[in-house]
């Protein structure tokens, strides 16, 4: 199972690069592994329009990141995350059953 956070590597929105950074420092702070998913590339930013649930959209205009999925299982957008923070269930939010691994390199 692996975690994909879409973000956009160009954003001109300050908003939208403090919402990125907050998911990616949370996840890598707790050692939780993910990958992330650059939509400025088109095909990239289709198949994040095509997985986001046609309730989770917003009423006009696209969706904006970051958005996170648990493979192709959308988990939802950053004010998901964030409401998943402040309530301490943020690997049920990522439907993660238990922490996952993640084992130091030794030489």
């Amino acid at each position: 199972m692996v975690i994909k956070v879409c973000i956009a590597s160009s954003s001109g929105s300050i908003a939208v690069k403090k919402h990125q950074q907050a998911v990616v420092g949370f996840l890598e702070a707790n050692r939780i592994t993910f990958q992330e998913v650059d939509i400025t590339m088109e095909d990239q930013r289709l198949w994040m329009y095509r997985n986001i649930p046609k309730d989770k959209q917003p009423e006009k205009g696209n969706p904006l990141p970051p958005q996170i999925f648990n493979e192709d299982c959308y988990c939802g957008d950053y004010e998901d995350f964030f409401q998943s923070k402040e309530n301490d269930t943020v690997l049920a939010f990522l439907r993660l059953n238990s922490r996952p691994i993640v084992k130091d390199s030794e030489p």
